[in-house]
């Protein structure tokens, strides 16, 4: 945002609140919540636990430590490094309580989300691939997930504001919700009837795909790497008033929006999903694999 323009919005001020749900540079973030410190009451910066020093290797709560980050660092080009994500977010949030402080600020540190309108989502590509059918490559089956409904995320967000709650919260889905393996049996049903061919789960052990170089997180979306990915405290999200639905709910409604859902046109759309190729390449080495063992 232009300097010219974060003037004209704090010379219409006043504003009840900022909420700022894409901002990843600390520069311009802290740019524009000072243009706005004196003509609103408080900020929301959305966050991600990407920003948590030790994820995804250890379970984290919101007092873990965050990464070490500058609120006035600006990456040029170097902004799109997936690899920085964290650190930039970290250093957002610095930014926001250098001028809000911790009585004006709300921070939300956001995991996976999922849901309906997904454009680019993996949600959005399990279901797309159950609905082709065949053998499907699924690792751990039962790994607990957390991934949260978008819906239930807006919802939270807007009690907060409403309530004027300030502090720092993780939001995502409680630990003991499902399982990986549960959320692509639940993809399976909803789209049997569209199904072009029969799909066929094939559990694979996940320390054999690493070694396969199979990616976490993009080939085989929801799979997340690191000895707790998915061992992310937020009671003190659910004590403020988070709700969430079922995880069958999510990929219900996100399947019966699907076909009015127009493909994003940006990179990552094609982050998501292994090439059918190379699927069937690594199953049919699984099942050499599995062949070969002792029986």
């Amino acid at each position: 945002m232009l300097d010219a323009d974060l003037r004209a919005l704090g010379d219409s001020g006043w504003w009840d609140i900022v909420v700022d749900i894409s901002g990843k540079i600390p520069a311009a973030v802290r740019r524009s919540a000072s243009a706005l410190a004196n003509v609103t009451d408080r900020y929301v910066s959305v966050s991600t636990v990407r920003a948590y020093r030790d994820w995804p290797d250890v379970p984290i709560d919101e007092d873990s430590p965050i990464l070490d980050a500058d609120h006035g660092f600006d990456p040029g080009r170097q902004a799109g490094n997936p690899g920085s994500y964290g650190q930039l977010k970290a250093g957002c949030e610095l930014a926001c309580r250098e001028v809000y402080g911790n009585d004006r600020l709300l921070i939300l540190r956001l995991h996976e989300i999922i849901g309906q309108h997904e454009d680019s989502g993996p949600l959005l590509w399990w279901l797309r691939r159950m609905r082709r059918g065949g053998q499907v490559l699924v690792p751990a089956p039962d790994r607990a997930i957390q991934p949260i409904d978008v819906s239930d995320v807006a919802r939270f967000m807007v009690d907060l504001i409403e309530q004027r709650t300030t502090g720092v919260f993780n939001v995502a889905a409680p630990v003991e919700g499902s399982t990986l393996g549960a959320m692509v049996r639940a993809c399976g049903e909803v789209t049997a009837g569209d199904a072009v061919a029969t799909p066929e789960l094939v559990w694979v052990d996940e320390d054999w795909l690493v070694e396969q170089g199979v990616r976490t997180r993009t080939e085989l979306p929801l799979w997340l790497d690191g000895s707790a990915p998915w061992d992310v405290n937020v009671d003190r999200a659910v004590a403020a008033g988070l709700r969430t639905r079922p995880l069958a709910d999510t990929v219900a409604s996100t399947w019966r929006l699907a076909p009015g859902v127009r493909a994003a046109d940006h990179p990552r759309m094609a982050q998501y999903g292994i090439d059918p190729v190379r699927e069937a390449t690594i199953l049919a080495r699984w099942h050499e694999h599995m062949s070969g063992r002792p029986r």
